[in-house]
């Protein structure tokens, strides 16, 4: 309760600026949380499916493949299933199907990035718009009684420098589950590569 009550105390001594801070925090935030789990249930075991894959395709079950890839979620299973669609039509239609699939996953995977890299970018900024504000306040209330009292500058830099501190508070986390989810696309942009690179092989092979 103490803590709490401190929490209050601190955000409202922060000023005006701390409600937009707030704001993209929850923001940011949210959208953070939609990525993790996004990304999460896009991956999968990619040796197991390949496995399966590659099994399906040397014993020419294509039709099984594609059920295979269709029940399983995420990117590798799509362009899989896309690639596999063409097979009809030869190695390089399921390659080009496969790499245009690829194009449309990647830019689903890179969503959220631009709303995350926006809260990393406005909750500092937002803070040293309050910290200049309650500058510019200690100021004035120095001018106002024409007289330099340690006091009202201490107490003014303070509540200014709250609003840099929340900003900060915000934007650390979200740069750190940014860099992350970033690592984690880059390996699911590596899975899908590998995955196409095998089916084709496969296919070439058994042509």
């Amino acid at each position: 309760f103490v803590f709490g009550s401190g929490i209050v105390k601190w955000f409202k001594d922060g000023g005006w600026a701390m409600w937009p801070i707030l704001f993209v925090a929850i923001y940011a935030l949210a959208y953070g949380v939609w990525k993790f789990i996004t990304l999460v249930y896009a991956k999968i075991n990619l040796n197991n499916f390949l496995n399966s894959i590659v099994a399906l395709l040397k014993d020419k079950k294509i039709k099984e493949a594609l059920e295979l890839a269709k029940k399983t979620r995420g990117p590798v299973a799509a362009i899989t299933y896309a690639g596999l669609l063409k097979y009809d039509r030869g190695t390089e239609a399921v390659d080009k199907a496969m790499e245009s699939a690829a194009m449309i996953e990647m830019s689903y995977l890179e969503k959220g990035f631009v709303e995350m890299s926006s809260g990393i970018t406005l909750a500092p900024m937002l803070g040293f718009l309050g910290t200049i504000a309650g500058m510019i306040t200690a100021f004035a209330s120095i001018a106002a009684a024409r007289a330099v009292d340690a006091t009202i500058v201490a107490s003014g830099i303070m509540i200014a420098l709250i609003t840099t501190e929340f900003g900060l508070i915000v934007a650390i986390p979200i740069q750190f589950l940014n860099n992350i989810f970033v690592t984690m696309v880059d390996g699911l942009v590596l899975d899908m590569q590998r995955a196409s690179e095998k089916v084709i092989e496969t296919l070439t092979e058994t042509k």
